[in-house]
């Protein structure tokens, strides 16, 4: 028996107890003649005691030369420590050792593992299974593990079956880049790994499964940005005859069930707004709701004097800054520095003050009265105190680029108080987006979903105002799910391909196997997706979902811990008839 107790269970009912430990080093303390060593596994931390008066001279030189992160087993007695730590469920007590057993020697980590460790991200991720062994990251993992398990409970309760899907499935030219997996057995041919299951849990309602749900690894060979994995988790849901209600009632219990027993939080409300509402108010369709500073449009009371820079502009925007009044020149002039940072775009920022004795102070008084900057302030909703900034330009950009200023002042104002919930429903997403590129239209959420009741017709007259039955749900400024009513007989979803640019036979070749599984009888279906890597960071008060990922890539999608991905010798080419096609 390497163990009869872990490291965090042990406390005062112990003491006199002979007992049994096994973890690692994670510190020592030698005074000469005496030694302590704290002891670490999962699940806590214990101190071991050796000393000369009650420890043998061998023991002693033993215990004296053990490093960090040595595995070791002790035995011994639960003694009362001397000095109490009360920041440990364990600092009553500590282990005399009578046995000490060295299960296997280490080298000196290249970073501590503590809490607060000196190591930089890409050292740990080289050595992520030392960085795991932190607090912080075993916590997060643990985390996960609690909300998966909720999930998995909740979904079975409510009548879901768990069902797996093929990672080896067919390349589809929609959405992102697809992963691809050369065959050996069929020469020159291709499976991709999936960026959903989407078409096989609609398979599945067509199967009569009604309620299905997988806990599924997904993968997208994408252009990575900031705390986007190539291979990510969802949680994949799909109904039967459902309508949208259905569904949103259904994913709103999930969350507030979540949210109670994961995190002691009550949720009440889970408001509804459309996506145009959405772009208009936010500048972006997933909104952090939790604080205020929604934009005001100021083309009416800002077009009518001689800037030409407002002008010009397809659209002006301000939003109020709440107690930013108190801004001194230089910070403001941090701010109009951050918005023409090239992540962000901006060409410039206006800005006006508005003073507590109700007076306006900006920086375009040559153009604009006091009447004409009230106005600005009745618009974006600004009061004594305040500070209006306000950007111009193409709508689409300037919209994204206040969007971008709006949460990063939320930030600095202390405003994204992470252990605050505001969900919110996004709906009525456009169906189609137009490509400029390669001028023609793509699906929004992807091919396979509903229009809105009564708005196909509108396919044929106007594509770009159709709506999708589609919706998302936003949580802390977050997309954590999204969804859609599906589209579930043949003919819309072959004119569905045919307003994508589909050719019959390219529809055929992609999509057959499900146009035809529609004509032996698919109900009405729809369902949801989670991204689960991103729902488990926030709930645990975060927004970086690293280390809620056990090994992770980096921003190049490389793991650089097993230095993955990488070359593959000249037989296995061969093997898999790419030999050639390489060379070439």
């Amino acid at each position: 028996m390497y163990r009869s107790h872990n490291c965090g269970e042990l406390n005062a009912s112990h003491i006199n107890k002979e007992v049994t430990l096994a973890g690692w080093v994670q510190k020592s303390r030698d005074k000469g003649f005496i030694v302590w060593v704290d002891l670490r596994d999962r699940y806590g931390i214990t101190q071991l005691v050796f000393d000369e008066e009650r420890t043998s001279k061998d023991m002693m030189a033993q215990a004296q030369n053990l490093g960090r992160e040595f595995v070791i087993q002790v035995k011994g007695t639960v003694i009362e420590r001397a000095s109490k730590n009360p920041n440990i469920p364990t600092g009553d007590i500590e282990i005399l050792v009578s046995e000490l057993n060295i299960l296997n020697e280490a080298l000196l980590p290249p970073f501590t593992i503590e809490d607060k460790t000196d190591g930089g991200e890409e050292l740990r991720m080289k050595y992520r299974y030392l960085d795991i062994r932190r607090n912080p990251v075993k916590n997060s993992l643990i985390f996960r593990h609690k909300v998966t398990q909720e999930v998995r409970n909740y979904l079975s309760k409510e009548g879901f079956i768990e069902v797996e899907t093929p990672y080896l499935i067919k390349s589809t030219p929609e959405g992102a880049r697809d992963f691809v997996v050369p065959s050996r057995m069929n020469a020159g041919q291709f499976y991709a790994l999936p960026q959903s299951p989407q078409t096989f849990k609609q398979l599945l309602m067509v199967g009569g499964m009604d309620k299905y749900f997988q806990i599924v690894k997904c993968f997208r060979d994408e252009d990575l940005r900031a705390d986007r994995q190539p291979e990510f988790t969802q949680i994949d849901c799909e109904m039967a005859f459902i309508e949208q209600e259905d569904i949103l009632n259904a994913f709103e219990g999930l969350t507030r069930h979540l949210l109670k027993e994961v995190n002691g939080v009550e949720i009440e409300k889970f408001p509804r707004m459309l996506y145009d509402d959405a772009m208009r108010l936010y500048g972006n369709d997933k909104p952090d709701i939790r604080f205020g500073m929604q934009f005001g449009e100021l083309n009416d009371v800002a077009q009518h004097k001689d800037f030409g820079v407002f002008n010009s502009a397809e659209l002006v925007v301000g939003i109020a800054v709440p107690g930013g009044n108190a801004y001194t020149r230089k910070e403001i002039d941090q701010l109009i520095d951050w918005v023409k940072r090239p992540q962000i775009g901006a060409l410039g920022m206006v800005y006006c003050r508005c003073n507590e004795d109700g007076t306006f102070k900006s920086s375009v008084d040559k153009f604009y009265d006091e009447t004409d900057l009230a106005k600005w302030a009745e618009v974006t909703g600004a009061k004594a105190g305040d500070l209006i900034c306000v950007l111009s330009g193409d709508k689409n950009k300037v919209r994204a680029q206040l969007s971008a200023l709006r949460m990063e002042l939320a930030e600095r104002l202390g405003l994204r108080n992470p252990k605050e919930f505001a969900p919110l429903w996004v709906m009525d997403f456009p169906l189609l987006e137009w490509d400029e590129e390669t001028e023609r239209y793509h699906a929004m959420h992807h091919p396979f979903t509903s229009p809105k009741p009564g708005q196909l017709e509108l396919l044929k007259t106007n594509p770009g105002e159709v709506k999708a039955n589609a919706y998302d749900l936003v949580l802390n400024g977050n997309e954590i799910g999204g969804g859609s009513i599906r589209i579930h007989d043949k003919e819309t979803q072959s004119l569905m391909f045919d307003y994508l640019g589909f050719t019959p036979e390219e529809a055929k070749a992609q999509f057959g196997f499900l146009m035809d599984a529609f004509q032996y009888g698919a109900p009405p279906h729809g369902g949801l997706a989670f991204g689960l890597d991103r729902l488990v960071a926030i709930l645990g008060g975060q927004e970086t979902i690293r280390d809620f990922i056990a090994f992770p890539k980096n921003n190049s999608g490389r793991d650089v811990m097993i230095d993955a991905p990488a070359a593959i010798d000249d037989a296995q080419l061969t093997e898999l008839s790419l030999k050639l096609n390489l060379k070439q």
